[in-house]
């Protein structure tokens, strides 16, 4: 549990690999629509991200960040974030008590001051702004509760607003289900009537994922921030002609782990005693 921003890694290190990793795609034949920060962590932890957001657009390709919006309080931070093209802000609840059950924030953040955040960084933004809010059972799927999160959104004017559910292994075994299709679709009615431009985030995300030709590595970076299903892992295979050891290769030789969620198989990059490549 983090709440200092710190560095992590030389932001001259991160761009030349962002670099060498766009190349390698443009020269497969692959198009960019963003560079996105999805790290395994929170991104605005990273004292340096607003510098790697301003290089990177130096390639000539937008940049997103994908934030849980904890320290939005902070004005460094909101000011690093002005910088992207495209920000996705996740908004769960607006209840402290369900945020600190759903999130499990650091014990020294306030609901009320990150919300309050988040306001001021929507107020200023002049990029596209999203927010995404996902629904758990028993945890803030009434009615109130959503109409609640609808009511905060709507004041920050987003581009687009998704609810979403679990689709992907959660951190914890204990978590509740998703809500079912009916009460799914209810909780959107209520939500959508007052937030403009409400989307569903809900299903499964599709098999379209960027290949440098290097079929190890991409798939190494895919998992390491993205649980890929196994539907996913065949269609990149086939779509590169790579035969189906490669993915048993990866996984015997501790790289990638085979997990179960919502009745589908997933592969997950292992941390645990990773060396950097």
């Amino acid at each position: 549990m983090k709440v200092d921003r710190q560095v992590f890694y030389p932001p001259a290190d991160v761009v030349a690999d962002v670099r060498r990793r766009v190349l390698e795609a443009r020269s497969a034949g692959e198009e960019i629509d963003y560079l996105a920060f999805v790290p395994d962590g929170e991104p605005t932890l990273d004292v340096n991200l607003g510098a790697m957001v301003n290089e990177l657009k130096g390639l000539g390709i937008p940049v997103a960040v994908i934030t849980n919006g904890s320290l939005l309080w902070r004005e460094d931070v909101r000011e690093d974030l002005s910088g992207a093209d495209w920000v996705s802000v996740k908004v769960d609840t607006v209840d402290e008590e369900t945020w600190r059950a759903i999130d499990r924030p650091h014990r020294s953040l306030d609901l009320a001051k990150v919300l309050e955040g988040v306001r001021s960084f929507a107020a200023g933004f002049a990029g596209e702004l999203a927010t995404e809010t996902m629904l758990v059972t028993s945890l803030n799927d009434s009615e109130t509760e959503v109409r609640a999160v609808a009511e905060f959104v709507s004041g920050l004017h987003p581009s687009r607003a998704y609810l979403s559910i679990p689709t992907r292994p959660p951190a914890e075994s204990w978590l509740p289900s998703a809500p079912d299709e009916q009460t799914l679709n209810r909780l959107f009615q209520r939500f959508a009537e007052v937030v403009p431009g409400a989307e569903y985030l809900i299903g499964y995300e599709g098999d379209e994922f960027a290949s440098t030709g290097d079929i190890e590595a991409d798939l190494l970076c895919i998992t390491a921030v993205h649980p890929i299903r196994s539907d996913a892992v065949r269609a990149i295979l086939d779509a590169g002609g790579h035969p189906p050891e490669v993915l048993e290769r990866l996984i015997e030789r501790g790289d990638l782990v085979r997990t179960e969620f919502g009745g589908h198989t997933f592969y997950v990059r292992r941390f645990t005693g990773l060396q950097r490549r």
